[in-house]
């Protein structure tokens, strides 16, 4: 089953795939052989965005680039991942830890160095609920004597 999008072809020959989450954010990410192109498609308009462009912040962009880097894999795959949910700061955390998950599958030889890394490890924090009689989940409303 060969799927093409825009300007990759994703198979089960040439792309290997992981799912990444952070806070509210799910990514869905294929790194593709023979190519090096980037690009992130957002869920719920259906645009598709350099990745460079749509994290627009160099720190994060280097963020998301870290998994390959510290691998030695830099150059030798495309970036294709969808995203939903949550902020562009998420939603570019949820790639890196997708675009890890997707390297094991390539060469499980790599897990002790991303385990050690801390990109194996999801980041649990999530945002915490409203309580009755409070404005926000802690904050509560000002108090007066009389």
């Amino acid at each position: 089953m060969i799927k093409q999008l825009k300007d990759f072809k994703i198979g089960f020959d040439n792309s290997f795939y992981g799912t990444g989450r952070r806070k509210e954010s799910v990514a869905r990410v294929w790194l593709v052989r023979d190519t090096n192109k980037q690009i992130v498609k957002v869920k719920n308009t259906q645009k598709e965005y350099n990745l460079r462009d749509y994290v627009q912040r160099e720190t994060l962009y280097y963020k998301v680039l870290y998994p390959l880097k510290l691998t030695g894999l830099e150059g030798k795959f495309g970036i294709y991942a969808t995203v939903e949910g949550g902020g562009i700061s998420a939603q570019a955390e949820a790639i890196m830890y997708g675009i890890a998950k997707a390297i094991l599958k390539y060469n499980p030889e790599f897990r002790q160095t991303l385990k050690k890394a801390g990109l194996l490890t999801r980041d649990a924090r999530e945002k915490e609920r409203k309580k009755y009689g409070l404005m926000k989940a802690r904050k509560a409303y000002r108090w007066s004597k009389r």
